[in-house]
C-alpha cells in the first residue's frame, strides 16, 4: 500500500468522469481531463478544500457517510465503492471501528424450530442482518434473486449494493426503511459490530443508507407483508412474522406464508409445498 492510494483513487477517478455523465455542463475549455475539484465537491456537498485534503494525503481519516457521499458524486461501481471502503480503512479511517465478528453459533433447538417451516420460507439472521440459517424453501425463494451470493449473505447489504434488489423489492424504499430501523434497534448503539457495519455501508449503499441512517429512530417493523418480484414465479405477496431471539446474540427468525391464493399456488411450484398445507394469511 503507497502513502496516498485512497486520495490517488479519488483524484483518479475525479478524472476519469465527465462533465456530462453527472448531468454537468462542459463549461469549456479544461486544463485537466474530468470533473473539477470544485464540481466533486458540489456535488458530493463538501468544501473544495476537503476534496483537496484528500487527495493530497493531507486528512486520511473520512467519514462513511463522506466517503458515501464522494462516491455517489463520482457514479462509483460496487466494485469501486468496496475498494474505496477498503482503502480508507487501510489509511486509518473511521471505518476501522470494529472488526467483524465470527458469527454466532445456532442453537440445535433454533436450528431445529426454523427446519419446522420447512418447505415454507424461513431464515434467521443475527443483528447486522447476516443470514446465519435458512430453510430449502427460503433457499428457492430467495436464491434465484442473488440475494444468497457470496459467502456470507447479508439483507442489508443486498438491499443497498446489489442492482438486483431493486427490481427484486417493488416496494424497495419500504424494505430499505425496514432494515435500517432493524439494525438501528437490533443492539446498543455503541456495538463496535454494527458501527463498522453501517460505515461500510455509508460507503457501498451511499445517501441511500446514509440518509436513513442518520434519520430519526423509527420503530423496526415485525410483521407484514412483503412483494417480491421473483424472476422464475412473478410477483409473490408473502405475509411475514419475526421473531425475536434476544440470548447471548441478537437473533431474529422470520418466517413467511402466503398471503393469497396465487402466492400459494407459486409457492408450491417453487419449494413443494403441498397446496392448502396452511392457508394463505392476508395482510
Amino acid at each position: 500500500m503507497g502513502d496516498n492510494d485512497l486520495g490517488e483513487f479519488l483524484r483518479a477517478r475525479r478524472e476519469a468522469v465527465t462533465p456530462g455523465e453527472v448531468g454537468l455542463a462542459d463549461g469549456g475549455r479544461r486544463r485537466t481531463p474530468g470533473l473539477r475539484r470544485s464540481e466533486v465537491a458540489t456535488l458530493a456537498d463538501v468544501s473544495v478544500e476537503y476534496v483537496t485534503r484528500l487527495e493530497q494525503g493531507r486528512d486520511r481519516h473520512p467519514s462513511g457517510q463522506v466517503l458515501g457521499a464522494l462516491a455517489d458524486a463520482l457514479r462509483l461501481s460496487a466494485a469501486e465503492r468496496l475498494h474505496l471502503h477498503r482503502l480508507a480503512k487501510e489509511g486509518g479511517g473511521a471505518q476501522c471501528a470494529g472488526q467483524r465478528p465470527s458469527a454466532p453459533s445456532v442453537r440445535p433447538t433454533v436450528r431445529a424450530l426454523l427446519d419446522r417451516f420447512d418447505p415454507d420460507p424461513a431464515l434467521l439472521v443475527d443483528r447486522v442482518g447476516d443470514v446465519l440459517a435458512t430453510t430449502r424453501g427460503f433457499d428457492r425463494v430467495a436464491r434465484p434473486l442473488g440475494l444468497l451470493d457470496g459467502d456470507q449473505p447479508n439483507l442489508v447489504r443486498y438491499v443497498f449494493t446489489d442492482p438486483r434488489a431493486a427490481d427484486a423489492f417493488p416496494e424497495w424504499e419500504r424494505v430499505a426503511d425496514e432494515l435500517v430501523a432493524d439494525l438501528r434497534l437490533a443492539t446498543m448503539p455503541a456495538d463496535p459490530h454494527v458501527a463498522h457495519v453501517a460505515e461500510e455501508l455509508s460507503v457501498t449503499g451511499g445517501a441511500a443508507f446514509a440518509r436513513r441512517w442518520s434519520s430519526p429512530t423509527s420503530l423496526p417493523v415485525r410483521a407484514g407483508v412483503r412483494r417480491i418480484a421473483h424472476p422464475e414465479a412473478g410477483e409473490l405477496r408473502l405475509s411475514y412474522e419475526t421473531l425475536d431471539l434476544n440470548d447471548t446474540d441478537v437473533l431474529r427468525l422470520i418466517a413467511y406464508l402466503p398471503a393469497d391464493e396465487a402466492a400459494s399456488a407459486a409457492l408450491s411450484r417453487l419449494t413443494g409445498r403441498r397446496p392448502g398445507a396452511l392457508r394463505a394469511v392476508s395482510g
